[in-house]
């Protein structure tokens, strides 16, 4: 099948938010922030310089300039290039070969590009928990919250925020941080994210990060 054309919608907003089950608190001592996907060979499909990707770009780097702030991890996932069919499995067959060996395909796009300090980690599933060490990342840094960002919403960041529910890690998934397919798709993605987790936007959750409290959208 392979990635399709992805056509220009907006992004949604406070008052378009579903109502989340969980009533968590952000706490920048217990979260991390993840970056799901950020790559050229994803990011591309999307039409430049019109939304959704203008404010996904701009929102996850304002979360991330506030995560070194606070001294919180970063992770970014990235799937790697020129994998076998072999290591690609059911997805080749579904998605198609991933990409290629063009490093430029396989870079984060600017300015997301990882900086000392933060994590990178391979994996090569959407759900960024299977066949990589994110769980073990997360124990090692003492965090039990998981803030997540990046692309797409109704696949990897979806699937990585279930799953780290079911690790009783607590997820937040941002709303205008994340893009997807159509809008539709994202919709579900956050109807589904609200379902286990909270799903706030972007300013709140760095009005919360910094005062402490609850992001509040719906």
């Amino acid at each position: 099948m392979g990635l399709p054309v992805i056509e220009s919608y907006p992004m949604p907003d406070r008052t378009a938010l579903p109502r989340s089950c969980a009533s968590w608190s952000v706490d920048p001592a217990r979260a991390a922030l993840l970056v799901h996907d950020m790559q050229h060979h994803f990011v591309r499909a999307f039409p430049a310089g019109r939304s959704p990707v203008v404010e996904l770009v701009e929102n996850i780097a304002a979360l991330r300039e506030l995560a070194g702030t606070l001294g919180m991890p970063v992770v970014f996932t990235a799937e790697p290039a020129g994998q076998s069919p072999g290591r690609r499995g059911l997805v080749g067959e579904v998605w198609g070969p991933g990409i290629g060996d063009d490093p430029e395909e396989s870079a984060f796009v600017a300015p997301l590009a990882p900086r000392t300090g933060e994590h990178v980690l391979p994996h090569v599933r959407a759900n960024a928990f299977l066949r990589s060490h994110l769980g073990r990342v997360l124990r090692e840094e003492g965090r039990d919250q998981l803030i997540v960002c990046g692309v797409y919403a109704h696949l990897g960041v979806l699937l990585t925020a279930a799953d780290a529910f079911m690790n009783d890690i607590q997820p937040f998934v941002v709303a205008d941080a994340v893009a997807d397919f159509s809008a539709e798709e994202h919709a579900m993605a956050l109807r589904w994210a609200a379902r286990s987790g909270v799903v706030c936007t972007t300013d709140a959750l760095l009005r919360d990060l910094l005062l402490g409290r609850a992001p509040r959208d719906a």
